[in-house]
């Protein structure tokens, strides 16, 4: 997994590529938190995620918590694939998906 961050008027974007699973999820849930004093709102863009597990899950829930009391956290570009992911298990009514 890669993970390149854009600051922009106190909004960050967060590009992943790759896979979020039990290996990886710990070290973009700590480049997330790392941005939570620097931004305002949080944009996920996920171009190139080819897979996101439980583990991957629990970070962006988390995120979407502490985003959620700034100005929101929002998930860009979903692959068919991960949307499926996303709608099985109802984050597609929890995340601001676009």
């Amino acid at each position: 997994m890669e993970i390149k961050k854009v600051n922009e008027n106190k909004t960050t974007t967060v590009m992943i590529s790759g896979r979020v699973d039990t290996s990886t999820a710990p070290a973009l849930e700590q480049e997330l938190k790392d941005s939570f004093d620097e931004c305002d709102a949080m944009v996920l863009d996920f171009s190139n995620v080819e897979y996101i597990s439980s583990a991957g899950l629990r970070v962006l829930l988390a995120t979407h918590k502490v985003m959620s009391k700034k100005g929101g956290m929002s998930v860009t570009n979903v692959s068919e694939d991960i949307m499926e992911i996303f709608e099985v298990t109802g984050f597609s009514d929890i995340l601001d998906i676009k």
